[in-house]
């Protein structure tokens, strides 16, 4: 898992440089109006839009922004779709993509070229999507009282507790996450990054070129304006990954 918990960690750090400039705010304001749209603009109600207003919270966005995104959804005119994406990295990596759009031939289009132009390539649904699962996911500094988090973590309902290079990784079902969450920050414990996700059961391990264009490939994805999330199966060493991540 560790290199699903050093992207996570890469993508947070990223998003929350995105947040000060403004830049992750529209794609939060989406997510919130097309959950609003789907399920309805009552968050006790509606779990995935409860999911998408803490996401907002993590990088700062203003409560009345949230609550503007929420209103949008019963007003405007828009119509946007969910659409789910699967293919192959370099390596052989297995990739999922999720995204809202309003013209689903043009983002198929632009998720096709990004696959490509990294040396991967776009397949049918259902090719990788065997190789993860749905669930959710909290990374810890690793500084917090093991003990202590395991006993918050589990009396909370948390499913697994793993010890990473880059914190501790808690898992959890995805009807849990949000209490196992909230017991967490109680507690006192740091949250690097959380949310739920497609988590991969298996990994590929890459280095040298291959993985920076792995690392490439998943930066264009995230950075594509219809991307709502993305998951992958590659496990990068931490040199690696910081070697990109300062190149971002």
């Amino acid at each position: 898992m560790s290199g699903h918990s050093k992207w996570a960690g890469i993508k947070h750090k990223k998003a929350a440089v995105d947040a000060k400039k403004g830049k992750i705010f529209s794609k939060l304001i989406r997510e919130i109006t097309v959950a609003a749209k789907e399920g309805g603009s009552d968050p006790e109600k509606n779990a995935k839009l409860r999911l998408v207003i803490q996401k907002a919270k993590q990088f700062n966005m203003p409560s009345d922004n949230i609550k503007r995104a929420i209103e949008r959804s019963s007003k405007s005119a828009e119509s946007y779709e969910r659409v789910y994406y699967e293919g192959y990295g370099p390596g052989g990596v297995a990739v999922m993509v999720e995204a809202q759009t309003d013209n689903k031939n043009r983002t198929t289009s632009q998720i096709r070229r990004i696959f490509s132009s990294h040396g991967g390539n776009l397949g049918e649904v259902g090719c990788v999507g065997w190789m993860f699962k749905k669930k959710g996911y909290i990374l810890v500094d690793k500084s917090s009282d093991e003990e202590k988090l395991m006993d918050t973590s589990i009396s909370a309902g948390a499913q697994d507790i793993k010890d990473s290079e880059d914190g501790f990784e808690v898992f959890t079902d995805p009807e849990n996450f949000e209490k196992v969450l909230e017991a967490l920050k109680s507690g006192g414990f740091r949250i690097l990054s959380s949310g739920v996700s497609n988590i991969p059961q298996t990994t590929v391990s890459l280095s040298g070129a291959s993985a920076q264009s792995m690392l490439k490939l998943m930066e264009d994805l995230e950075n594509n304006d219809d991307v709502v999330e993305t998951s992958a199966n590659f496990d990068i060493s931490s040199e690696e990954m910081e070697k990109f991540a300062s190149s971002m």
